[in-house]
């Protein structure tokens, strides 16, 4: 093939410096100017060379991912862009052959230069190329041009009145239009970018939201199902101006719900409406329009246009579009590469009407396109996909979910993992029932609407069978049920939306690791639909030679010995959250210095810090009221097991006081260290949890935290010093203050930039040497501490995981119990003999006994008050009537 002389590109994308030293992008505390970010361009545009090239690239939220994206669109190179970690990417690379593949690792981009010239014909207006249905497996692509992209930016800056002042948080993924028309639109108006990957769900979004004056961010349906769910009508965010909303339908009620929102707390909803092959954008909902026409898509985008055609046969017209936005044509095949402009308007296959106010409504679909979660999936596509598995099928589905009959003796389970998979959907966006023939209308074409009202009465056949783990979004749900003990989980619940804490999340990290093959960073945080196994992760004891590892990386057996090395190490040692070795480690140094098997002083001080460090994940987000709730309910289920045990201690020894049931030593007990003294970590821990849920229930409290989370946790240290460093006398020389460890560890959660975790370390190097005389003690309690900070996950010999997951699970039982456990053996003489091993494990094993029996007993109970509760609620509302 010829090479083609480089085009112009995009124009917003080649003239970047003209907006000079204005902040154009930041992520990670990291951030560069307008001219920063031409000049990083610049380098690439002379690293992709002078010819012309079919480009592809990984496109995720990242500084290197951004760079190539606009160096592409600025030099004229037409971009294939593929999604970010998805399956489909690998497909459309060997469907089109591109001539460099991109890929960004960490905070590089490498370049995988195929060949110096192209071997396509490539035409001179193409300039980008997007999937038009999500990961669909279809090679079937949206031809862009660099004068529809900038259009669609220029009409989007135009009417959002986009100023330099604005900073968008980029809430959805580059490789999504919706996404990419955020970026476009805010660099053509010389705005700003907030590159993040966190979710609304996440309290570090909104640290980020607050520190960085985030002015907008885009949504899609589900997203306003999370900010349901933490709380969002609570929160004060003074710097939002404005919410975009679209991907999907939002509910009338939800978009009059949010308007009105909106106006209370001074920002703008805007709903729109679009499509890829518009570029992104064709129609916005104008904001005072939001309450009075909730159910409109609005007026077209500047310089676009609407009309109705009548479809024969249907009482309904079909919305078409016209306006410099439309995109050249489809590609299906490397030849359609070289076609020039095939469409001039854009039939979008939706069946719209306009209201006498001039607004435009959808009121239903032509096409046999659904669009779910933000992905427009193609049922026909559906239906080959599982054709071309040797089923036959018929696909109906809502903006909810996808819906298939299917023929013949299947395994169900297997299938609907596979195609959510292979859609890029959450599984329980998938739903498939095994038919005896699929249902058909009278000229034998598939009854549609039969197979849709399958979800309504039938059951989908997806569970597998009995005691089999199967690791979808369905299994998510079964062990967040089991684990908090709760009734209903929907899928935009998460591990702390439904309740989870400290003491459950080990528990329930361990069961999610084996049913998904891997855990996601955060995933205590995200939706349960998002919750599903990695296609790219297989387990290494089942992993084939050369296969990819949990690590995610693949190599041929055999190739080199450092290979096989690393294929061993991995093998042998996985990744364990930090949080969870700490615990199982500071307990067993906790029980055996005290039996004197061995001597680790300190190891309960660095469980205060891990207390702190998972206050800040499970216990920050969420509505005001219901996190009050949720924060006696955490302190209940230390207080019961652990009063029970101080009762029983009180009752058959001499040992204790009265006091020490009630958990008041601390402050009314002898001064100084003594046998009184020996609880006093679950003292001490329910006294900071009782105090900081008052402390938050307080509104103008919560709405500092919310806002500056980070800021909270340092002022628990400072407060903290002064009884730290002798200025104030404590009541426990030999136990000293703690508070400050809990703040290190509140501070350490909330640390997302490098010199938060700078600043963090510097107080645990300044306040650890003064919190005991002892430099061995306070060595091991820095030295924790900064573990907990900088390392998310250590290595663990995968034999140990059960173990240490069980110790960290019933660390607070073994605490209590193990006071009453080892004096039991005085009588043996074993301590004469050295054999304290013996005492150690009788501690452990006593206290992870009574973690089973308490923790199902608590459930049981919990469980028993929501029933009468729920006949209390049953038996007032008739007379209500």
């Amino acid at each position: 093939m010829t090479t083609e002389t480089k085009l112009a590109g995009v124009p917003f994308a080649a003239d970047l410096a003209r907006f000079g030293d204005r902040p154009a992008v930041s992520a990670h505390g990291r951030s560069l100017s307008y001219r920063e970010l031409a000049r990083q361009v610049e380098d690439m545009v002379r690293a992709f060379g002078p010819d012309r090239r079919l480009i592809a690239l990984e496109a995720g939220n990242t500084f290197p991912a951004l760079v190539a994206y606009l160096a592409a669109l600025s030099s004229g190179n037409p971009l294939l862009i593929l999604p970010a970690g998805d399956s489909a990417a690998g497909a459309l690379v060997a469907a089109y052959d591109p001539d460099v593949v991109v890929r960004v690792s960490g905070t590089e981009a490498a370049l995988d230069v195929r060949r110096q010239q192209t071997r396509h014909d490539l035409h001179p207006e193409l300039a980008l190329l997007l999937s038009t249905s999500g990961s669909t497996g279809s090679p079937k692509l949206v031809r862009l041009s660099a004068d529809s992209i900038q259009a669609n930016a220029a009409a989007i800056a135009q009417y959002l009145q986009l100023r330099p002042s604005d900073n968008a948080a980029t809430t959805l993924p580059l490789s999504y239009c919706y996404g990419m028309s955020v970026v476009n639109s805010h660099l053509l108006a010389g705005a700003s970018l907030a590159l993040t990957d966190l979710s609304v769900v996440d309290p570090c979004f909104w640290d980020l939201v607050r520190t960085e004056n985030v002015t907008s961010f885009a949504a899609v349906p589900y997203t306003f199902d999370l900010l349901d769910r933490v709380g969002f009508k609570d929160m004060e965010v003074p710097s939002l101006r404005y919410i975009t909303q679209a991907g999907g339908r939002l509910a009338p009620d939800r978009v009059r719900a949010y308007a009105e929102l909106g106006r209370r707390q001074g920002w703008d909803l805007f709903v729109m409406y679009g499509q890829t092959e518009a570029t992104a954008r064709m129609a916005y909902l104008p904001p005072d329009q939001a309450l009075e026409r909730p159910e409109a898509i609005g007026v077209p985008i500047p310089g676009g246009s609407f009309r109705l055609e009548p479809v024969p046969g249907l009482d309904a017209s079909e919305l078409v579009y016209s306006g410099p936005n439309v995109m050249l044509g489809y590609a299906e095949q490397p030849a359609d590469l070289g076609l020039g402009r095939v469409v001039t308007e854009l039939r979008t296959g939706d069946l719209a009407r306009r209201g006498p106010d001039g607004l435009y409504e959808i009121v239903g679909r032509r096409s046999r396109f659904v669009k779910i979660v933000g992905l427009r999936v193609d049922l026909g596509q559906v239906e080959r996909m599982l054709a071309d598995l040797g089923v036959t099928a018929a696909a109906a589905g809502s903006d909810d979910a996808v819906v298939a009959a299917i023929e013949g003796d299947h395994d169900v389970a297997l299938l609907a993992k596979t195609l959510a998979q292979d859609l890029g959907l959450p599984r329980a966006a998938v739903d498939l029932y095994p038919v005896e023939a699929i249902p058909r209308l009278g000229n034998g074409k598939p009854d549609y609407p039969a197979v849709a009202a399958l979800a309504c009465g039938g059951e989908a056949d997806d569970d597998g069978p009995a005691g089999v783990v199967d690791a979808g979004s369905d299994d998510v749900r079964r062990i967040f049920a089991e684990v908090l003990e709760v009734d209903d989980v929907a899928g935009t619940d998460s591990f702390v939306s439904l309740g989870g804490d400290s003491l459950s999340y080990v528990a329930a990290s361990v069961r999610l690791e084996r049913a998904l093959g891997y855990l996601p960073g955060g995933w205590h945080l995200m939706p349960v639909c998002e919750l599903s196994p990695s296609p790219h992760v297989v387990p290494a004891a089942v992993a084939p030679p050369g296969s990819a590892g949990p690590s995610g990386i693949a190599g041929p057996s055999g190739t080199a010995s450092g290979n096989w090395v690393r294929r061993a190490r991995r093998r042998l040692l996985a990744p364990m959250e930090t949080g969870i070795v700490l615990r199982a480690v500071a307990i067993i140094a906790i029980v055996s210095t005290h039996i004197g098997f061995f001597h680790w002083q300190g190891t309960a001080h660095v469980l205060m810090a891990v207390a702190g460090y998972n206050f800040a994940r499970f216990q920050l987000s969420g509505e005001r009221t219901e996190r009050f709730r949720r924060h006696l309910r955490s302190v209940a289920r230390i207080v019961v097991p652990s009063v029970a045990v101080i009762a029983l201690a009180f009752a058959v020894t001499d040992k204790y006081a009265l006091h020490n049931v009630f958990l008041l030593n601390s402050l009314v007990g002898p001064a100084g260290w003594s046998d009184y003294s020996r609880f006093w970590f679950v003292e001490v821990l329910v006294h900071i949890l009782l105090g900081l849920a008052l402390l938050l229930a307080v509104p103008a409290v919560d709405r500092a935290v919310r806002r500056w989370p980070w800021a909270f946790g340092v002022a628990l240290v400072l407060v903290d010093l002064p009884l730290l460093f002798g200025l104030v006398e404590s009541r426990y020389p030999g136990q000293g203050p703690v508070l400050w460890l809990f703040g290190l560890g509140w501070a350490a959660a909330a640390s997302r930039t490098l010199w938060q975790r700078s600043a963090v370390t510097v107080l645990a190097v300044l306040a650890a040497p003064a919190s005991f005389d002892n430099p061995y003690r306070s060595a091991t309690i820095l030295a924790g501490c900064l573990i907990l900070l900088w390392l998310p996950t250590l290595r663990v010999p995968r034999g140990l995981h059960r173990i240490m997951a069980l110790l960290a699970s019933a660390s607070l039982y073994i605490y209590v119990t193990h006071w009453l456990v080892y004096p039991l053996f005085d009588s043996v003489d074993l301590f004469e003999r050295a054999d304290k091993g013996l005492a150690v494990l009788a501690s452990l094993a006593c206290g992870v006994l009574y973690w089973a029996g308490a923790t199902r007993a608590m459930g049981a109970a919990e469980r028993w008050i929501k029933r009468r509760r729920s006949l209390s609620r049953a038996s007032v509302e008739p007379a209500a009537v």
